[in-house]
């Protein structure tokens, strides 16, 4: 299975009015996989059960907001880590700075192995929309 993507027009410069409008892939998801379906995906290839790795998972976002808010980068081992990141408005001098200046803090993730080597595998398909005709015999997108 690969990835699908669309392209849409958007324009070549933002907030330029007249600039000229060019397409841009975007990658087109096909569908969900929610905390249960994971959990349910993951028991079956372990010896414990589904409850059980909702109950590390629910945990484990539990610590990892403590761990977080106390300035550690998070290792959770092959998977990858989490880190926090911060940034402000620039300020003349360091006497000119307070914490008003700070932006709302990002949770980056770096990815392990073998989710970079995912990136560097992964096949893209386009995705051509349907066209259905209906009553009034005019076609329409899906």
């Amino acid at each position: 299975m690969s990835q699908g993507f669309k392209l849409v027009q958007r324009s070549s410069k933002p907030g330029e009015k007249d600039a000229a409008k060019k397409y841009y892939a975007v990658a087109k998801s096909n569908g969900t996989s929610g905390l249960k379906h994971l959990c349910k995906m993951i028991a079956a290839r372990s010896t414990v059960s589904s409850a059980d790795v909702k109950a590390v998972l629910d945990n484990l976002n539990f610590v990892m907001d403590m761990e977080l808010q106390e300035g550690r980068i998070v290792q959770l081992g092959e998977f990858g880590n989490f880190r926090l990141s911060v940034s402000s408005d620039g300020v003349e001098n360091e006497k000119a700075f307070d914490n008003s200046l700070l932006r709302k803090p990002k949770i980056i993730f770096t990815p392990g192995k073998e989710l970079r080597e995912t990136k560097a595998t992964t096949d893209f398909t386009k995705i051509v929309p349907e066209v259905v005709t209906v009553e009034c015999d005019r076609p329409h997108a899906v």
